[in-house]
């Protein structure tokens, strides 16, 4: 018998066996992937690992897309500042970026593991499959892993969602969730690329657009508007700005989206083409698409060209006013349909999960099932990029690890 059983030594588990062996509890931690725990913080941020946002609670509370009051209580908990406060405690300088966004001054993902396994480590790691919960009497004993039962006083499902699952993230965790009782939203991929039939993304693939607006419409209404970056591919678009706008979609079969880019968001429409008419007019002799070398990326004028509707014969001097004011339109307004979501492999996590209406948000406790826990991504609870999602691995972890030591005691 010990006295925690984690499922899952991810971001989620590695914390939650750290912050419960912390307070004197002895825990076996479970984690299939042959590479080891973690895997999937590797590759967070390009490598860098965005750990957290340097916001305060209520604030973060505005970039979570499922379920943000079910976070209210454990984000209280241990809030971001806390979370820069044990990695910089664990050996693991921070730096703040743009967008609040917070990396390890060394910009290694590596070093963010590594403290989180220093952490974990007396924990006792098996490398085994957890096939299913170990059921007694209407609550959770302890798990069966290698075909042998393994006890414990409290189980907590820490598994992940079902994106990247060569990292390990396999759904594995719904599958026993559903074992005692709980109901599983179904997972989508977030925070994702978005795929497009318009023509003109092949044309431009591997087109990156900075300092661009992007806004996300919804049967002609904005949800979501933000500055950043963004980038052509061969199927539709990715990039920054593009994963975040992935997780304002829901439902894409059932309304029409489509993403339109400011390409000059610094300037106005009058301030625009007031600019366009001085260009025109300095290079009179151009053809249309030559007098837009000022104004657009070379590999987008040709494209601009095709959606602007002008012969690509004419010449700079011989553009009309309404043609101009096209030409605004277009640059203010670049609209590319979006008709599906990436794939759910790649995408950076997956929304839906463990309903959390079934699980207590104090103690990530099921309802349902006494003795059972859930911590991070496989709980039905999202948010944009920028570190608000391994914020939410680290502060329900440590709630999780809290609760059970607390009713140990």
């Amino acid at each position: 018998m010990t006295d925690l059983i984690i499922v899952g030594a991810g971001a989620a588990g590695l914390m939650a066996a750290g912050a419960a062996c912390e307070r004197g509890l002895s825990v076996t931690l479970f984690e299939h992937n042959p590479k080891g725990p973690g895997q999937k913080l590797l590759i967070t941020g390009k490598g860098r690992c965005n750990l957290t946002n340097d916001c305060d609670p209520r604030e973060f509370m505005n970039y979570v897309r499922r379920n943000p009051r079910f976070l209210f209580s454990c984000l209280h908990a241990f809030p971001p500042s806390a979370a820069m406060a044990w990695f910089e405690s664990a050996g693991v300088p921070l730096k703040t970026e743009r967008g609040r966004r917070v990396f390890p001054q060394s910009d290694r993902a590596a070093d963010v593991l590594a403290a989180l396994r220093q952490y974990a480590a007396p924990a006792q790691f098996c490398r085994e499959d957890v096939t299913d919960l170990l059921l007694e009497d209407g609550r959770c004993a302890g798990v069966v892993a290698g075909g042998k039962a393994h006890r414990a006083r409290a189980v907590v499902v820490a598994t992940g969602g079902v994106s990247y699952p060569v990292t390990g993230s396999d759904g594995s965790g719904y599958r026993l969730a559903r074992q005692a009782g709980h109901a599983i939203v179904p997972p989508q991929p977030s925070l994702c690329s978005l795929v497009s039939p318009d023509p003109a993304c092949r044309k431009l693939m591997g087109l990156s657009l900075r300092n661009v607006t992007l806004t996300l419409l919804r049967d002609g209404k904005p949800l979501f508007t933000e500055l950043g970056e963004a980038l052509f591919t061969h199927f539709g678009l990715s990039g920054p700005l593009v994963l975040s706008a992935s997780s304002y979609i829901d439902d894409i079969t059932a309304h029409r989206y489509v993403c339109e880019f400011d390409l000059k968001p610094a300037l106005d429409e009058k301030t625009l083409y007031d600019r366009l008419t001085r260009d025109f007019a300095a290079l009179g002799g151009r053809s249309a698409q030559g007098a837009l070398e000022k104004l657009l990326p070379h590999s987008m004028r040709p494209v601009a060209v095709e959606k602007w509707g002008v012969d690509p014969a004419t010449r700079a001097a011989q553009i009309t006013r309404q043609q101009k004011l096209d030409l605004v339109r277009l640059c203010k307004h670049w609209a590319v349909p979006v008709t599906a979501l990436g794939d759910l492999e790649h995408a950076v996590i997956t929304a839906g999960g463990v309903d959390v209406r079934q699980v207590d948000p104090r103690t990530m406790a099921s309802k349902l099932c006494p003795g059972l826990y859930f911590a991070g991504e496989v709980l039905d609870v999202d948010a944009r990029t920028g570190g608000y999602n391994l914020q939410i691995a680290w502060s329900t972890a440590r709630s999780a690890a809290a609760a059970i030591a607390d009713a140990r005691t």
